[in-house]
């Protein structure tokens, strides 16, 4: 009846109540994210819970090739979207720590040009933070174009590419063997992998009509978006971020804290992630919404929790404000947070 009554929420029982109320066990939690992903017409998702550094938790919905009946699995690859701004920016924190860059850099130093009020200066940390536009600093704004300028601000400091930055700081050092550009890009060849084996396990994307529809991925690569992976990958670099493998505790913490302008105004976003209050507790979060992808990672630091949602639509994000760093629009980051974070649900000790 639950099952039921959250697949019509969108006509009758309404999705808020129900998704604002804690699943009482696991497996009416995973029947609620079922139902979510078929009210909102979503071929597939692969949904990941870590807790420590241990995977807990991992389920897979729906199908990934409609064309050949091709289940969803564990280890499905999709493309993450915007999900990739977080990896993007680590690797630009790890120069900063290396004095390669400075945040406070003109990115004119980089070959980037853009137009702005008389006698103010665009740096890095205004693109990596989305508060660019206007007086530099002084307005939020997300804005992924601008975001994608920093791949030559990566480009120039590290002496290489972003996929080739990418790929030696991150995907090798953690051993993220499902993450890779684009394989449609010039990029996924760094990463060594089969491209014909990397997308027989990816999942196609679809958008929703009355029906599904087969929809064209986008084919590019860059800081803003176009990296793909698995749930499971996206959860273990949750994790290496957790454990400090990747930036100093210091870096981190900057990055997980919200901008504040001149005047005190405190913005939604940080240097690479959402920082979010959620009743009481502390958020660190990001959302990939692109043509027939979407994705969704949900980090509790002070708790060691993590949450991914990935999916071969764009229906994981379309529909809420997560741009303008409103989390409780979401009911799947509701359906989690309120389940195993406000509520007191336990978690597996493994999967």
């Amino acid at each position: 009846m639950l099952a039921m009554c959250v697949v019509a929420s969108v006509t009758s029982c309404g999705s808020d109540e129900i998704n604002s109320a804690p699943a009482a066990s696991i497996p009416e939690f995973e029947q609620r994210l079922e139902a979510l992903r078929a009210s909102s017409h979503i071929a597939a998702i692969t949904a990941v819970i870590s807790n420590g550094q241990q995977i807990v938790w991992v389920k897979a919905y729906g199908i990934a090739d409609l064309t050949t009946q091709r289940a969803a699995a564990d280890t499905t690859v999709y493309h993450l979207a915007s999900l990739t701004k977080p990896f993007a920016a680590t690797v630009l924190l790890q120069l900063v720590e290396e004095g390669k860059v400075s945040l406070d850099d003109p990115v004119s130093m980089y070959g980037i040009n853009l137009p702005g009020p008389a006698g103010t200066v665009i740096r890095v940390r205004h693109l990596l933070s989305h508060t660019s536009e206007g007086v530099p600093g002084t307005k939020y704004s997300y804005n992924g174009d601008r975001f994608g300028l920093l791949d030559a601000v990566i480009a120039q400091a590290a002496g290489k590419p972003l996929d080739a930055a990418l790929q030696e700081r991150i995907l090798t050092p953690v051993g993220l063997h499902r993450t890779a550009p684009n394989p449609q890009s010039p990029s996924f060849a760094v990463s060594g992998l089969d491209k014909a084996t990397f997308e027989g396990n990816m999942a196609r994307g679809y958008s929703y009509s009355g029906g599904y529809h087969l929809t064209a991925y986008p084919t590019s690569f860059g800081a803003a978006a176009g990296l793909t992976a698995s749930a499971l990958d996206v959860a273990s670099f949750s994790m290496a971020m957790d454990r400090d493998a990747l930036l100093q505790p210091a870096t981190k913490s900057l990055a997980y804290t919200p901008v504040v302008s001149p005047s005190g105004q405190v913005f939604p976003y940080g240097l690479g992630w959402f920082p979010t209050d959620y009743r009481g507790v502390r958020i660190i979060w990001h959302y990939g919404l692109w043509v027939a992808n979407s994705s969704l990672i949900v980090k509790v630091p002070d708790r060691g929790l993590t949450f991914v949602v990935l999916a071969n639509s764009d229906a994981l994000s379309a529909a809420y404000q997560l741009g303008d760093g409103k989390l409780e629009t979401s009911p799947w980051a509701r359906l989690f947070l309120d389940t195993f974070v406000i509520g007191s649900l336990a978690l597996p000790t493994s999967r």
